[in-house]
C-alpha cells in the first residue's frame, strides 16, 4: 500500500508519512544516543523536505499567472492541486510549511505593485498572508486521511479567506481564487454564492484533479485497472464542475437605463507624489469635462444624465479652499447635469483626519449628498499606532493625516440614477459591496485611485473584481479611476468600455439599471460560514480520528 494514502496513515492507527515508528521495547533499554545539535536537526529536516520545499514554491509562481494581468485561470486549478499532492498524507508541521513556501512567492509576485511603498513592505504584507495558508496547509495535511478528502480541503480554502479578509485591521482579500476566476466557466457561480462559492467551487475541482492523480499512480504501482475507476470519476466531477457556471443564468438587460460619463483626467507622474502641486489632478478633470461640455454642446458626444468622477478628483477640501468649490462649480455648471466628485475633505473637529469622499454635486443646488469610504486601509491611508511606529518606521510620516471611516452605505441619488458607491479597495469586501446593493442601489461605481501604482498589474487585479461584483449582484458597474483603469462592466461581467492607462479620456456609456437581487443577495454571509465551519470542522474530525487510532493501538 503506498505511502500517504488514507488507508496507510491517520485513520488506521499506523503512522503518517514523515512520522516515526515506535521504537520496539529492546530499544527501551539500549543506551539513549547523543540527540543531535538543533542545527543538525534543522539540516536534517532541510534535506529531507527540499524537492517539497522546492515544487511547493514552483506551484506558488504558478498560481500568480491565473490572476491580472495575465488572466491564464486554469492554472489556478494546477496549483490547487499540486498544493494537496505536496500536503497529502503529511503531518500537520509538515503541511504548514508546504503551505508557507507556497504562499509566500505567490503573495510576494502577485503584490509587487506595493514596492512603490518599498520593497520591505512587499515582504511583510507577504509573509503575514502566507501564514494564513500554512495554517491552512496544516489543515490539508491531516484531513488528507479523511473519506472524500477533496471536499474538506476546498471547505478549508473558503476558511482560510474568510479569516484572511477580515483580520487584523479589517483583513486583505487580495489573493482569493475567485478573483482569478472573473472571467472563467466558475464566474456566473458568484450569483449563487458570491465569491467565497467560486473560491470553492475552484478548490474542489484542483483537490479532486489531485485525487485523481492519486488515484492513477495506485494504478501503476500493480492495484489493476479496476483502481482507475476513481480516478475517472474525480476527473469527471471536477469538469464537471468547471462547466456548472454555465447553467447559472446571469442577467444582461435593466429595468430601464440611464446614460453616464466617466472622465479620467490622468496624472502627471505616477507614484507616490502623483499629485504633484496643489490643484494639478483637479484641473485635469475640470478641464475635460469643460470639453466633453463643449463636445455635447456641438453634436460630438451624447449628453449624459450625470458625470462621474474619481477618487481624489479634488485633492483639496472645496469647503475649505474657495478656488477648489468655484473650479467644481464651473466643471458642474457648463456639463449642466449632477457630477459625482471625488474629494478630500478635512474632519471638522478632529484636526489631522480627513474624509474621502463622494459627493454630488448638482449644477443648481451644488453640493449634496455624499458617501465616506468606510473601510481605510491601514498604513497607507491610515497608520495604526502611529505614534509608536512613526519612531521606528519614518517612512510613515508619507502619511501625514488619517482617513477617518464613513458610517454609512454610498447609496445616491445621481440625476435619474439611483447608485451605489463603493471607493476603491472596498470592491474588495464582500460585505460592503452587498450592504449597498441590498439597501436599494440598482448600478455600482467604485471610484478609484491607482496612479500611486503605476504599470504595475494593480489596476488589473482591482478591474477584475468589478467584473466579479457585477455578476455577484447583477448590476452595471462603473470604475473611475484618475489614471486608468477607467471601465464600464455589464451585469455579465463583461467590460463593455475601456480607458487604457494614463491617458485622459472620457467614456459616455448607456447603463442598464436593475432592482433585482441574486440568490447571493438573499443568501449573504451564510455560504462562506457554512463552508467555512464545514472545513475547520473536518480538521477536528481528522484530529479526533487520530487520537483514537493511538489510544487503540496503545490498548492492544
Amino acid at each position: 500500500m503506498p505511502p500517504g494514502s488514507p488507508s496507510a496513515a491517520g485513520v488506521s492507527g499506523e503512522p503518517a508519512t514523515g512520522q516515526a515508528a515506535e521504537p520496539p521495547a529492546s530499544a527501551a533499554s539500549a543506551p539513549a544516543a547523543a540527540r543531535p545539535g538543533r542545527a543538525a536537526r534543522f539540516a536534517a529536516l532541510a534535506r529531507r523536505e527540499a524537492r517539497r520545499t522546492v515544487a511547493a514554491l514552483a506551484g506558488g509562481v504558478v498560481l500568480v499567472f491565473a490572476f491580472p494581468p495575465y488572466d491564464l485561470w486554469p492554472l489556478s486549478l494546477v496549483s490547487v492541486a499540486l498544493l494537496s499532492l505536496l500536503t497529502h498524507g503529511r503531518t500537520a508541521r509538515q503541511g504548514a510549511w508546504t503551505g508557507f513556501a507556497f504562499a509566500l512567492p505567490f503573495f510576494c509576485l502577485l503584490l509587487r505593485w506595493l514596492d512603490v511603498v518599498g520593497y520591505d513592505a512587499v515582504a511583510g504584507l507577504s509573509v503575514v498572508e502566507a501564514l494564513y495558508v500554512a495554517a491552512m496547509g496544516a489543515g490539508l495535511a491531516v484531513t488528507s486521511r479523511l473519506r472524500c478528502w477533496p471536499l474538506w480541503a476546498a471547505a478549508l480554502w473558503v476558511a482560510q479567506e474568510l479569516v484572511r479578509d477580515r483580520w487584523p485591521l479589517g483583513g486583505f482579500p487580495w489573493g482569493r481564487l475567485a478573483f482569478a476566476n472573473t472571467g472563467s466557466p466558475f464566474t456566473p457561480l458568484a450569483a449563487l454564492g458570491g465569491a467565497p462559492l467560486v473560491s470553492f467551487a475552484v478548490a474542489l475541482s484542483g483537490t479532486l484533479l489531485a485525487c485523481a492523480v492519486l488515484g492513477a499512480v495506485r494504478a501503476g504501482a500493480g492495484r489493476g485497472i479496476r483502481a482507475l475507476l476513481p480516478a475517472a470519476g474525480a476527473v469527471a466531477l471536477a469538469v464537471a464542475l468547471v462547466f456548472a457556471g454555465y447553467a447559472v443564468p446571469v442577467p444582461v438587460k435593466g429595468d430601464d437605463s440611464v446614460n453616464i460619463a466617466v472622465v479620467q483626467g490622468n496624472v502627471q507622474k505616477p507614484g507616490m507624489d502623483f499629485l504633484g502641486r496643489p490643484m494639478m489632478i483637479l484641473n485635469n478633470h475640470v478641464n475635460a469635462t469643460l470639453q466633453l461640455a463643449k463636445d455635447v454642446k456641438a453634436g460630438r458626444a451624447p449628453r449624459p444624465d450625470l458625470v462621474i468622477w474619481p477618487e481624489n478628483a479634488s485633492d483639496l477640501d472645496p469647503f475649505k479652499f474657495p478656488e477648489v468649490y468655484d473650479r467644481i462649480t464651473e466643471a458642474v455648471q457648463a456639463i449642466g447635469v449632477p457630477v459625482l466628485v471625488g474629494a478630500l475633505i478635512d474632519h471638522p473637529s478632529k484636526p489631522g483626519y480627513v474624509f474621502n469622499e463622494g459627493i454630488v454635486w448638482d449644477p443648481g443646488t451644488g453640493p449634496g449628498a455624499s458617501y465616506t469610504k468606510q473601510h481605510p486601509v491601514p498604513f497607507g491611508e491610515y497608520v495604526p499606532f502611529r505614534e509608536e511606529l512613526s519612531k521606528v518606521i519614518s517612512r510613515f510620516k508619507r502619511v501625514p493625516r488619517n482617513f477617518y471611516p464613513g458610517d454609512h452605505n454610498g447609496v445616491m441619488k445621481v440625476g435619474p440614477a439611483e447608485l451605489g458607491d463603493v471607493i476603491c479597495f472596498e470592491v474588495a469586501y464582500d460585505g460592503i459591496v452587498r450592504q449597498t446593493v441590498n439597501a436599494g442601489a440598482r448600478m455600482l461605481v467604485v471610484q478609484t485611485n491607482n496612479a500611486t501604482f503605476g504599470r504595475s498589474g494593480q489596476p488589473e487585479q482591482q478591474l477584475a473584481m468589478s467584473r466579479l461584483r457585477a455578476v455577484e449582484h447583477g448590476r452595471s458597474v462603473v470604475t473611475a479611476a484618475t489614471s486608468g483603469i477607467s471601465a464600464v462592466v455589464g451585469p455579465d461581467g463583461q467590460v463593455r468600455e475601456q480607458a487604457p492607462l494614463f491617458t485622459r479620456q472620457v467614456i459616455n456609456a448607456s447603463i442598464p439599471l436593475r432592482d433585482g437581487t441574486t440568490v447571493a443577495d438573499r443568501l449573504g454571509e451564510a455560504p462562506e460560514w457554512t463552508l467555512a465551519m464545514v472545513g475547520l470542522l473536518s480538521c477536528a474530525a481528522a484530529v479526533w480520528a487520530g487520537r483514537r487510532g493511538r489510544t487503540e493501538k496503545e490498548g492492544a
